[in-house]
C-alpha cells in the first residue's frame, strides 16, 4: 500500500483513463452494457451535478465506447472496454432439456458432496437461495410434465396401452419444452448452466476460459505500458473472479516500466461459490497473492440488498489464504437501503437480478459510491476511498473447507 500512495501527489488528477470491464456470466451482446452505461450515467449527471457524454471507441479492442465528462472542474476521458467472454456462455447453455437435467444431478452432486453448500450457506443465504432456486424450479417443472402425462396417457390408454405410453411421454416432453421456452421469464436454465460451468471441473478453469484470460491480459498489459494515467478493471459478478486470477497473473509476470497506476473493482462478487470448491487451487492462490502485493489498490463493492452476492464477505478471508501482510480488499458497501430513497428501493426490492446491477447503475441518493465519478472522474480508484475505513459489518470468518493453492 505504501508504494502505492508514495507516487500518488495530492493535487494528481486522472486525465486519460482506459476501463476493462470484465461482466460475469452472460450470454448476452456487449451491447447492452454500452446502453445501460449511456442511460444510467445520465441519470446519476442530473442527480449528482456533473457532466458526462458518450462517444464512439477511439482505441483498437473489442466492443467498447468513449467517456468524456466534467466532474469538480476536470475534464477527464476514459476509454471504456467490455472483455468479451459470452461466446464461451453461449456455447456453454448449449444444452438440450436432457442434458441440463444431468447438469443439475452432477452440479448438485458437487457442492453437496464436497460440503461446500452448508459452508457458503453460513456466509450469506441470499446466494444460497439463488443457487437452490434453478433445482427447484426446474424439478417442480419435471413434476409438473409427469403429472400432465400422466393425466394425459391416461386418457390415451383408454384405447390401447402402448398409445397411452406414448401420449404420455410425448406430453411429459412438450410440457419441458414450453418451459424452458419461457425461460427467459424465471432464468432457470440460465442459473443453472450458470453454476454448473463454474462446478464442471470442481472450481478450476476450463480450458477455454484460461486461455481467453490470457488474452485479456494481454490485453491490459498493452494498456498498462500506454500512457494513461489509471487502468481500471472492474470484475463485476463471477467476472471479478476472474479478474483476481488475470490482474496476479500480470503481476507475477511484471508489469511495464511506467507511472501508469493500475486499479482493480470489483462488483457483487460471488468469488466463495468458486473458491470454496476442492480443486479451485488457482484461485485461492491468486486470492492470497493480491491480497499481498502493493501495485494494485482493490476495491470490493456489495450491498447486503443484493441476494445474489456474497455481500460484504472479504473474498481472501472467507476462504481462508488470508497472508500474513494481508493488505487487500478494501470491503465496502454500496448501502442500497441509504443510497437509493424509499420509492426507489420499494420498486426494485425484488427485482433481484435486476438489484445485482445496481453498482452500475444511478442511486438517487448518491453516498461515497458513484460508479460513473469512479470510471470516468479525475481521482484513481485508490486517490477516491484511501481515507475510507472498511466496513464493520463485513464478514472476515475463514468458512472453506478447502484452502490448498496452487
Amino acid at each position: 500500500m505504501d508504494s502505492i500512495t508514495g507516487h500518488m501527489k495530492a493535487d494528481q488528477r486522472v486525465f486519460r483513463r482506459r476501463v476493462f470491464y470484465i461482466p460475469g456470466y452472460d450470454p448476452f451482446h456487449p451491447r447492452r452494457y454500452r446502453e445501460l452505461y449511456r442511460k444510467e450515467a445520465a441519470v446519476q449527471a442530473a442527480v449528482s451535478g456533473y457532466d458526462i457524454a458518450l462517444t464512439p471507441k477511439t482505441v483498437k479492442g473489442s466492443y467498447g465506447w468513449q467517456v468524456t465528462a466534467l466532474m469538480d472542474g476536470y475534464v477527464t476521458n476514459a476509454d471504456v472496454e467490455v472483455l468479451v467472454w459470452s461466446d464461451i456462455v453461449k456455447t456453454s447453455m448449449q444444452q438440450g432439456i436432457a442434458a441440463t437435467y444431468l447438469q443439475l444431478l452432477r452440479t448438485a452432486c458437487v457442492y453437496i458432496g464436497s460440503g461446500a453448500l452448508f459452508r457458503l450457506a453460513g456466509l450469506r443465504k441470499g446466494p444460497m437461495i439463488a443457487a437452490l432456486y434453478p433445482i427447484v424450479f426446474l424439478l417442480l417443472q419435471l413434476a409438473v410434465a409427469v403429472l400432465v402425462g400422466w393425466a394425459v396417457g391416461l386418457l390415451a390408454a383408454l384405447f390401447t396401452p402402448i398409445l397411452g405410453w406414448l401420449v404420455g411421454l410425448t406430453a411429459i416432453w412438450l410440457t419441458l419444452r414450453g418451459f424452458k421456452h419461457w425461460d427467459n421469464k424465471v432464468f432457470a436454465y440460465y442459473l443453472m448452466h450458470d453454476y454448473a460451468y463454474s462446478a464442471q471441473a470442481k472450481g478450476a478453469n476450463p480450458p477455454e476460459l484460461e486461455t481467453r484470460m490470457a488474452r485479456f491480459a494481454a490485453t491490459i498489459r498493452d494498456a498498462a505500458a500506454s500512457d494513461f494515467d489509471e487502468v481500471l478493471v472492474v470484475g463485476h459478478s463471477s467476472g471479478a473472479h476472474l479478474a483476481i486470477s488475470i490482474l496476479a497473473d500480470l503481476l507475477r509476470q511484471g508489469l511495464p516500466d511506467g507511472e501508469t497506476t493500475l486499479s482493480f473493482l470489483s462488483l457483487g462478487q460471488v468469488v466463495p461459490m468458486v473458491s470454496f470448491l476442492p480443486e479451485a487451487k488457482r484461485l485461492r492462490a491468486d486470492l492470497r497473492y493480491m491480497a499481498a502485493q502493493d501495485r494494485v489498490a482493490w476495491v470490493d463493492v456489495t450491498a447486503p440488498g443484493d441476494g445474489c452476492a456474497f455481500a460484504l464477505c472479504d473474498p481472501v478471508a472467507v476462504t481462508g489464504v488470508t497472508p500474513p501482510a494481508k493488505r487487500w480488499p478494501l470491503v465496502m458497501s454500496a448501502a442500497f437501503t441509504q443510497t437509493l430513497s424509499p420509492a426507489r428501493w420499494a420498486e426494485l426490492r425484488w427485482r433481484f437480478f435486476r438489484l445485482h446491477f445496481q453498482y452500475l447503475c444511478a442511486f438517487d441518493r448518491p453516498g461515497d459510491y458513484d460508479y460513473f465519478r469512479i470510471t470516468a472522474g479525475p481521482l484513481t480508484l485508490w486517490q477516491r476511498y484511501a481515507g475510507r475505513p472498511a466496513s464493520k459489518s463485513r464478514i472476515e470468518t475463514p468458512s472453506s473447507g478447502y484452502r490448498t493453492i496452487a
